[in-house]
């Protein structure tokens, strides 16, 4: 497990960090979102051991990352955004010299080639690769010593759709003995491969739940048609009711609150006024509305 607790850093009188704490675990991709400015880069940096924070500490297995940092690193894979290669080297030859860092033994090299799906490229020159390839190239060299946390900036930016899907799996199949904390300012990717969100505003942590969690607290959104047109009185009376929207003749949009299973009673409501649903449609607030919620002020 790796816990951030109180962490808080200042540039000067700017205030880049306050109080965040936040832990994550094994198994789960956790995505960090926020605007310009938020703070998700200084995070990185603490947690990589290139800052120190003012204040608080981040905790690996419960002991400090700052106790012993050299055995701390090895257990650290990062993929930057700018995705740092040396073209005129073979993919093997690359994997080679990045293992030599850390010791490594020669099967680590074959079995991240393996795992990143570099298999048939292996002998081929990075510089002859496809940008998603050397994204895959860039991930293997991330995962070669068998690290822990594996922290991915950015990781799908200037892919084409086709190679985007390939990298969004990739990490799946990755994540499994990992923690993978991505910072994205995709929110695609977000609903994509996460598990988990954490949102930094102003250097504050204003959201930190999983996924399915952050778009259930925003209620439940129903999306229904009829066989003919009824009256917005009649949803008043439904437990959990906040608002209808009519979006034109027999379409209405219906707001609920979390708590309530709110298609079970618009079927009951349709039986007891003799009205047919033509379309019952459940629909959640974008990953791009809720971070526009969160990060507004």
């Amino acid at each position: 497990m790796l816990s951030v607790i109180d962490i808080s850093k200042k540039y000067n009188t700017q205030t880049a960090l306050d109080a965040v704490s936040f832990s994550l675990n094994i198994g789960e991709v956790c995505g960090l979102l926020g605007p310009n400015g938020a703070g998700k880069s200084t995070l990185l940096k603490i947690i990589t051991t290139y800052l120190k924070p003012d204040q608080g500490e981040v905790l690996f297995n419960g002991t400090s990352i700052l106790d012993n940092q050299n055995d701390y690193r090895k257990n650290i894979g990062y993929l930057p955004e700018h995705n740092p290669l040396y073209l005129d080297q073979y993919v093997t030859e690359y994997l080679r010299f990045i293992a030599s860092f850390y010791n490594c033994p020669a099967s680590n090299i074959s079995n991240a080639i393996e795992a990143t799906g570099l298999t048939d490229f292996a002998q081929k020159k990075i510089g002859s690769l496809s940008k998603g390839y050397r994204q895959r190239v860039g991930l293997a060299a991330a995962i070669v010593h068998e690290p822990k946390i594996l922290i991915l900036d950015e990781p799908t930016t200037g892919l084409d759709p086709n190679q985007i899907v390939e990298i969004r799996q990739l990490i799946k199949s990755i994540s499994a003995t990992k923690i993978v904390l991505l910072s994205t300012h995709l929110m695609q990717e977000v609903d994509a491969i996460c598990d988990r969100v954490l949102i930094l505003n102003e250097g504050k942590l204003v959201e930190d739940n999983t996924l399915n969690q952050v778009k259930l607290a925003q209620g439940q959104v129903l999306l229904l048609e009829t066989d003919r047109l009824i009256e917005e009185a009649i949803f008043y009376e439904l437990p959990g009711f906040i608002v209808a929207k009519n979006l034109g003749g027999q379409q209405w949009e219906i707001h609920f609150s979390v708590e309530t299973d709110a298609r079970s009673l618009l079927f009951d409501l349709a039986i007891k006024h003799g009205f047919k649903m033509l379309q019952l449609t459940a629909m959640s607030d974008s990953m791009e509305s809720i971070f526009r919620q969160k990060t507004t002020n």
